[in-house]
């Protein structure tokens, strides 16, 4: 699944084309490495997301098309969440 995909549907980020803009400003890494918002995720893939002041890292647990409001949470777990004091 492409990593703007997987962000939308597990409601990380609220659209698609939002997640687009930060991957290719280069905000988010998988597994420690750049990624582009066409970048192929697998189950297990560790997200590195930066929004502004803080660094949000998940791990990808299940890959949909689609999902339910509350289904959208159980495809990631947080591993952590950093605040950036400026």
């Amino acid at each position: 699944m492409r990593l703007d995909k997987f962000l939308k549907v597990s409601r990380i980020i609220k659209r698609r084309s939002v997640a687009k803009e930060v991957a290719d400003k280069g905000r988010i890494q998988i597994n420690g490495k750049l990624a582009k918002s066409s970048s192929t995720l697998k189950v297990g893939d560790v997200l590195q997301i930066q929004f502004g002041n803080k660094t949000l890292e998940v791990k990808v647990l299940a890959l949909q098309d689609s999902t339910k409001k509350e289904d959208a949470s159980k495809m990631y777990e947080i591993l952590s969440e950093k605040r950036i004091e400026a």
